[in-house]
Formats: structure tokens, C-alpha cells, sequence
């Protein structure tokens, strides 16, 4: 599918999509090194595409044996630009809290597409991870998720919430189909701007949706309500 691509600037997948999110007795054997085979694929597909790639997520085993849910953005030629480990781990039914060890570290990277941070699903319910990175000169946001069809209202609201509020590109990969525990997750990716507009939706059908972004939009939108020069903000 990867292939159907071709053309686009920038390419983002969904979270753990190698493993499943939901195959939790599977964590284990499937996590590997954050140079392992999956990132190294992901480096060839970047290279072949002459696109920005971001891999979604996949389990990595840190040097200390530790697994963390964990993101990679690649550039065109196939280097690693970014990575960010997702930082809030969902306990509520669910044994990411007891599998997975959160990440700690908020920044973000400077591209030819402009200055990005990522995010990886349940972050998604925390504005203060957004607020930071803003604060750290983001101009887009990634979230990569798996998020269930049950709660695709508060998918659809957090997305563009986080946009505007920050004044952001938000784009959000979602994983699409049933899982191993049943759960059925949401699809509906969507590529928000910062006035809120929805630039692209996609439906819960696997697939690429495609969406051209106006570099101008950003600083209309800053200028045009300049929260950044508000006292206390």
C-alpha cells in the first residue's frame, strides 16, 4: 500500500500497526531495538517514496530491556529525524500500564516540512503535552493512534480542539478494523488545520486519504488571533 503514495510529501501510518495494538500477549516477543527491522523498513519505504515517513509506532526494547510504545519519523533520504515515546500509557481496560514504561522527553524537530512534534494516541486527552510542544515552535502536530470506534466522538473533538488551540496542523493517523480483544477501532484519520477547518477525513475502510496543506494558513491564523501575545497565556 505504501507504494500507492507516491507523490505525497509526507507520509504518516497508524499506532502499532506491525503488532496490533490490542495483542498485548504479543508485546513482548514482537518489541525490538530502535534500530531493529521495522524502522530499517520503514527507512528503505522513506527512501523509496522521497518522502518524509512517519512510521506510526511499533514496540521498542530499550537498551535497559524496558518496552515503550515509540514513534519515528524518517526523512526522505531514509536518516531517523525524530523519535518520541508515548507518554501516557492507557491503564483503563487495558495492559499498556503494565507493559509498557512511558516516555519523558517532549521536543520537537526541524524539517523541510516546517518544525514537527509527535504524539502517539491517549496523548491525544492531554493539552498540556500540545501546549509544550507549541511551546517548543511546532507548526504540525502527528498523533498516531488506535483508537477505538466506541469514543470517535472525542476523537473528532480533541483533533480539532488541540488545532485551534494551539493553532497547529494536527494530523491524525487512526488504525481501522477489529481487534484481537474485539474492540472495533475508529478509522476516521484527519488532517485539521488551525481555524479548526477539517482538511481531510477518511472513513473506516483501509486506505490513503491524501490532503495538500496551505503553508499560508498557519500564519493567518496566528495573526489573525495572536494568542501567543496574550498576557498569561
Amino acid at each position: 500500500m505504501l507504494a500507492d503514495a507516491a507523490g505525497a510529501d509526507l507520509v504518516v501510518l497508524p499506532e502499532l500497526w506491525t503488532t496490533g495494538a490490542f495483542a498485548f500477549d504479543a508485546y513482548s516477543e514482537d518489541a525490538e531495538p530502535i534500530h531493529g527491522e521495522t524502522v530499517c523498513a520503514a527507512r528503505e519505504w522513506a527512501r523509496r517514496l522521497g518522502a518524509h515517513l512517519h512510521l506510526g509506532s511499533f514496540l521498542e526494547r530499550g537498551a535497559d530491556g524496558r518496552l515503550h510504545n515509540t514513534s519515528v519519523l524518517i526523512g526522505p533520504g531514509g536518516s531517523v529525524l525524530h523519535t518520541s515515546r508515548k507518554v501516557h500509557v492507557f491503564g483503563y481496560q487495558s495492559r499498556e500500564a503494565e507493559l509498557l514504561t512511558p516516555g519523558g522527553t517532549v521536543d520537537t524537530v526541524d524539517t523541510a516540512l516546517g518544525r514537527m512534534g509527535t504524539t502517539t494516541c491517549y496523548d491525544l486527552r492531554f493539552p498540556e503535552l500540545y501546549r509544550a510542544l507549541a511551546g517548543k515552535g511546532a507548526e504540525s502536530i502527528i498523533v498516531t493512534s488506535a483508537w477505538p470506534d466506541a469514543r470517535l466522538g472525542h476523537w473528532r473533538l480533541f483533533t480539532t480542539c488541540r488545532a485551534v488551540e494551539e493553532q497547529v496542523v494536527l494530523i491524525a493517523c487512526n488504525g481501522v478494523g477489529e481487534q484481537d480483544d474485539g474492540a472495533r477501532l475508529a478509522g476516521h484519520s484527519r488532517v485539521v488545520d488551525p481555524w479548526g477547518e477539517v482538511l481531510a477525513e477518511a472513513g473506516t475502510a483501509e486506505g490513503i486519504t491524501f490532503c495538500e496543506i496551505d503553508p499560508g494558513v498557519l500564519p493567518s491564523a496566528r495573526s489573525g488571533i495572536p494568542l501567543s501575545g496574550t498576557p498569561n497565556a
